[in-house]
């Protein structure tokens, strides 16, 4: 009898030790050194890496687990225990006596839940919107991640191209200077002429210099969404709607207390009267619109569909109508089953015992606030539903009319730079031959380099204003993961 008590015994704490866990571990992915790197590869990259995502990942898999919680009610609770006792008497009076007793025990009950109207089932299912709640959140957090990792991208892509811009103004005003310069030398423009292309040189410069900053900062907000630190030298790809000339330009992060003297003016050149080559560097080509295949109504339509937010209110809506149903069947009784046996040492005693239960214990009062709690939880949620659809409205609509205009601005800023290219080109001509002024030739510069940088930003915030609007619309994405990728 004693070693088939210890048996049962090893086998139920056994059973109840038993666990199945399941940790999500994602290595971080880094990049290779001189490695060119495209959007979609730099998406995956903060897809896998981003604790963001983890932790609403980690957060679905607590929820899973209530869920088993809720439904181990219907399980049956084991109940073990084992002890002894001793017990020592002993009497003052003249004819004294004592005796003691040594007793072991050892005893084990089964309690099973038969039915509780309808309470146990209530909180399952409330447990398993929760669930569905945390997953529409890790859905949500993928879609803040991608758009991310799009908009500073993008960034680095318009912050590229401002250097590539700055630097050839800088070689423009490198030649003008030196052409200015001979001019002076044959008596041809005045001193003031040269002391102004050196001007222009030195702005130039400091202009390039913060253009390279603000690229160097742009590569930093892309590292950071992606979650990657001490990044080597890397390049990003041009996107199909952010396309310019090729043109590498390489920075060490690492590197940052690097110094240049920027008063140092450039030496001679052969052909200081030949600006045009320069001057008509193109940094954007090929540029191309992908049509948004979406009316607005249909736009609206498919937000409401697909946001996973909204999704996730609904999911809570529904968990907080099953906690109250869940509060009012408290009310109800509860049937449940007993078994229980028993073995003392003395004189070998077994005992075996089988019960039916019914039993309720409720505060009436505090359940009747905990009721109106209830009801109030239940419409705060269809409240907060009935917000977010007007903001999800407002969201699309506001994302659409941006993309809208700036779909019409881009051609016609590309316009507006050919023309301010051929104005340059004929003031420089003029300057050469002597009919017009050093203003005039700044002027003309000034507007071409303006025209470049307002067609660069505008093509940005196109980007940006069509990524803010899919992700307003949760687009399906080309490169995303589930729950249930697990590296």
């Amino acid at each position: 009898m004693h070693f088939n008590i210890k048996k049962f015994i090893l086998l139920a704490l056994s059973f109840l030790l038993m666990t199945n866990t399941s940790v999500y571990a994602i290595q971080e992915v880094k990049i290779e050194k001189d490695s060119i790197v495209s959007l979609n590869e730099c998406i995956k990259i903060a897809l896998e890496n981003s604790p963001v995502i983890k932790k609403y990942r980690y957060n679905y898999g607590i929820s899973k687990s209530n869920v088993g919680i809720a439904k181990a009610a219907y399980f049956p609770t084991i109940g073990i225990g084992t002890g002894y006792n001793v017990n020592e008497v002993s009497s003052s009076s003249r004819l004294r006596s004592a005796y003691n007793s040594n007793t072991y025990s050892v005893e084990a009950s089964l309690n099973q839940l038969i039915w509780n109207f309808g309470k146990t089932n209530a909180n399952i299912r409330m447990q398993k919107f929760n669930m569905i709640t945390a997953l529409f959140n890790f859905d949500d957090s993928v879609l803040d991640t991608i758009f991310e990792v799009k908009t500073n991208y993008y960034g680095v892509l318009a912050a590229k191209a401002a250097v590539d811009i700055n630097r050839a103004n800088v070689q423009i005003n490198e030649r003008n200077y030196q052409r200015t310069k001979a001019y002076f030398e044959e008596g041809i423009k005045s001193k003031i002429d040269l002391v102004n292309a050196e001007v222009n040189l030195s702005d130039s410069k400091v202009t390039l210099v913060d253009a390279e900053k603000a690229y160097k900062n742009a590569m930093v907000k892309l590292n950071n969404s992606m979650y990657i630190a001490f990044t080597p030298d890397y390049e990003i790809e041009p996107t199909e709607t952010f396309n310019f000339n090729e043109s590498t330009y390489s920075i060490d992060l690492a590197e940052l207390d690097k110094k240049n003297d920027l008063s140092v003016l450039p030496e001679d050149v052969s052909n200081a009267m030949l600006t045009s080559k320069v001057e008509k560097m193109d940094v954007l080509t090929d540029y191309k619109f992908q049509e948004f295949p979406y009316t607005f109504e249909k736009s609206v339509e498919l937000a409401y569909k697909n946001r996973p937010d909204l999704k996730a209110y609904d999911a809570t809506l529904k968990a907080m109508k099953e906690n109250l149903l869940y509060i009012k069947r408290e009310y109800y009784p509860e049937i449940s089953a007993k078994a229980g046996y028993g073995f003392r040492d003395i004189n070998s005693t077994n005992s075996f015992n089988v019960g039916i239960n019914l039993s309720s214990s409720v505060n009436i009062l505090s359940k009747k606030h905990e009721i109106d709690s209830g009801k109030l939880q239940v419409a705060l949620a269809e409240n907060e539903i009935d917000l977010l659809k007007q903001n999800v409205y407002f969201e699309v609509q506001n994302a659409y009319v941006n993309m809208i205009e700036l779909e019409k601005q881009v051609p016609l800023l590309a316009v507006k730079v050919r023309q301010t290219l051929e104005n340059f080109e004929l003031a420089d001509g003029r300057y050469a031959v002597g009919l017009g002024d050093f203003i005039e030739l700044q002027d003309a510069k000034v507007q071409y380099n303006n025209a470049q940088h307002n067609y660069v930003e505008t093509i940005y915030n196109y980007n940006v204003a069509r990524a803010t609007l899919e992700k307003a619309m949760a687009l399906p994405q080309e490169i995303t993961i589930t729950i249930e990728d697990v590296k």
